[in-house]
């Protein structure tokens, strides 16, 4: 059995991988996708999450404010639960727990990203460290 799992009763998704990147994301490119305040975001290098019938995926952009952006929102064709974001340029797939099946337990985040004081909404508190992007070290992986 997979380390990591998730998708719908069509697809599956699973990684024996660990994450590159663990985030609470603050961007309004989430908040508009999910209709949450924050995004718990889970980016895997691309070739560590494997998709069992790729072929059942609807994509469609991630941004709709940048269509020819590098992430594509992927869903089941069948019954429309969101899978996975896809990288075209093939560095990192991202999932999102609690909306993709995955156990968010397992799966917790390390900092807040893209948080934006102009926003109005407090700076989080809980301890971990708040950006206004990803983590200073974190770097794109190459292209699978």
């Amino acid at each position: 059995m997979a380390q990591y799992s998730g998708g719908c009763d069509h697809i599956r998704t699973h990684s024996d991988h660990e994450p590159i990147d663990k985030h609470t994301c603050h961007c309004s490119v989430c908040k508009s996708v999910t209709g949450q305040p924050t995004t718990e975001v889970i980016f895997f290098n691309h070739a560590d999450v494997v998709v069992d019938n790729p072929d059942k995926l609807n994509r469609q952009p991630f941004n709709a404010n940048n269509p020819d952006g590098p992430l594509e929102l992927c869903t089941c064709a069948d019954c429309g639960t969101p899978i996975m974001l896809d990288d075209k340029e093939r560095r990192v797939k991202a999932i999102v727990p609690n909306l993709m099946g995955y156990d968010p337990a397992t799966l917790q985040t390390t900092y807040h990203a893209f948080y934006d004081a102009a926003t109005g909404v407090p700076k989080p508190d809980d301890g971990r460290p708040v950006y206004e992007g990803l983590r200073p070290d974190f770097v794109w992986p190459n292209p699978a």
